[in-house]
């Protein structure tokens, strides 16, 4: 079988998008199954396991691009899809696979999807509460209960770029390190303060931990505040392509990250995670790993799913204080360093 996955567009979803290739290679270990991704997420589906290849949708995140969307679509004609899996709920996302060709094509029904989709399929929300869930019951019949356990997404490792990423900054990998991700896209309300990352990140500069922070280009200012009241830390913040990241991650003996992509991304690469939520909710998109500790204080105003604190005050983070969230961590590295990177070396790319 030859399938297309159009993958989602935010960091987070295309990494849990993992769970579909794994849910369709566990049916047919012989499916060659592609992605059509934007430049954002692209790159991570280059390092999935059983994915054959990524194409890129050169179109701007919410654009319409009917006509790159049209010109890839008839790209891929040559390809012969037999079935094309449709994870974003938009109208424009499903028109690629029409123009491929492809003549089964599955997904949710969203916006005014019924001509363009032919295997739609009505969601339960009960049934289904995760977005993994959503993603794998796609790869089987309308109705059928989801194997269990589910698959947990994995990212392989380049090491030769990670080895030349701690040369390029001067980075002193082989202690111990802990990676601060400050960021999340979606909004403040997301965000644990930059004074309480600052806090954690002069505790474990004392303890001898190496400290780095990681995010966009919209992050440096985050990451530049942490590092300004934190010296010793390492602001990479916006110095780094999202594969770098990856690569970089896979080095940390502990991650602590807002609900963000970032999350989902340390959590594919099994390093110890922290990860604190505020406005948003674990049910729909847990962390994916068995190493990652979820930290809420469960006020009653949470989870409000706001971009900004509607209150005003933001006591969902404030109030989760840098001692709280020192005590999550471990204080002694998880792996000798030898071991640490021969984990790594393990799931780097041949």
């Amino acid at each position: 079988m030859k399938a297309l996955i159009i993958a989602p567009a935010w960091v987070g979803d295309m990494v849990m998008a993992h769970t579909l290739v794994l849910a369709l290679k566990a049916q047919d270990a012989d499916a060659e199954i592609h992605l059509a991704a934007p430049p954002m997420t692209a790159p991570l589906g280059a390092r999935m396991l059983g994915v054959h290849q990524v194409h890129e949708l050169a179109v701007a995140h919410g654009a319409l691009g009917w006509r790159e969307r049209r010109r890839l679509g008839l790209s891929l004609r040559r390809v012969g899809f037999e079935a094309a899996y449709v994870l974003p709920n938009s109208f424009k996302s499903a028109l690629l696979p029409c123009w491929a060709g492809i003549p089964r094509r599955i997904g949710w029904l969203g916006e005014a999807r019924f001509g363009l989709l032919n295997d739609w399929r009505r969601l339960d929300r009960e049934r289904h509460p995760k977005m993994i869930e959503r993603f794998m019951a796609l790869a089987y019949p309308p109705g059928q209960s989801l194997p269990q356990p589910y698959p947990a997404p994995a990212l392989r490792v380049d090491a030769a770029n990670r080895d030349a990423l701690v040369e390029r900054f001067g980075l002193a990998a082989a202690g111990r390190v802990t990676i601060l991700c400050p960021g999340a896209a979606y909004g403040a309300a997301k965000r644990w303060p930059a004074e309480h990352f600052a806090a954690l990140a002069r505790e474990r500069l004392k303890a001898g931990h190496g400290v780095w922070v990681i995010g966009s280009p919209s992050d440096q200012e985050l990451g530049a505040a942490i590092a300004e009241a934190a010296p010793g830390t390492v602001n990479l913040a916006g110095r780094t392509r999202l594969p770098d990241a990856v690569d970089l991650l896979s080095l940390a003996d502990a991650v602590v990250t807002n609900d963000s992509g970032l999350m989902h991304v340390a959590c594919a690469l099994s390093v110890r995670v922290v990860a604190l939520y505020g406005s948003t909710s674990p049910d729909f998109t847990p962390p994916l790993d068995a190493n990652a500790q979820l930290l809420s204080l469960g006020l009653d105003c949470q989870p409000c799913f706001q971009r900004d604190c509607p209150l005003g005050h933001l006591n969902c983070l404030r109030e989760l204080t840098p001692a709280a969230v020192a005590r999550a961590l471990p204080w002694e590295p998880s792996a000798c360093p030898s071991a640490r990177s021969a984990e790594a070396e393990g799931r780097a790319e041949p």
